[in-house]
């Protein structure tokens, strides 16, 4: 995994002049493996130890019926609840962790555009986080939810 600064074409977070920049603010996770084959953007904000996950949708993101893959939407949940847990853990070193497990309800359907995850701790202690996520679409709409159980590991 790599961190790297925000694109320059990330929406700004009405930051003055002379307060930090968005690259203070955030960095994005590189990661060599799925993300690459997926195409999701994984951000982390500096502030709070939140991450969204963003993807924009392409045709082999559908399912036969056209719409998002049940596949995929595991997979950017999976990744936003993830690295939630992870910033619980350790936010100057973004801990390495396992799913341990993740319960998904898939609410609506996505044709295309773009879908953005969040998530957040909702308790945990010193090597477990329990972690609620959501997945909307660009107009807002409630896509899916993911409970998940992630367990940090020592190296």
């Amino acid at each position: 995994m790599t961190k790297v600064p925000p694109e320059a074409d990330q929406p700004k977070t009405g930051q003055c002049d002379t307060g930090p920049s968005d690259t203070d603010l955030t960095f994005q996770i590189e990661d060599p493996g799925v993300q690459q084959l997926v195409g999701y953007k994984t951000t982390i904000d500096r502030r709070d130890g939140s991450c969204v996950v963003q993807l924009d949708l392409q045709p082999p993101h559908l399912n036969r019926h056209g719409i998002l893959h049940g596949g995929i939407v595991a997979t950017v949940l999976d990744v936003v609840c993830g690295n939630t847990a992870s910033q619980f853990f350790d936010r100057e070193n973004h801990a390495a962790l396992v799913t341990v497990s993740l319960t998904l309800s898939y609410v609506a359907a996505a044709r295309g555009g773009g879908i953005a995850a969040t998530a957040k701790v909702t308790g945990g202690g010193a090597s477990i986080a329990h972690v609620f996520g959501e997945l909307h679409d660009d107009e807002g709409r409630l896509l899916a939810t993911a409970t998940g159980v992630f367990k940090r590991i020592r190296k």
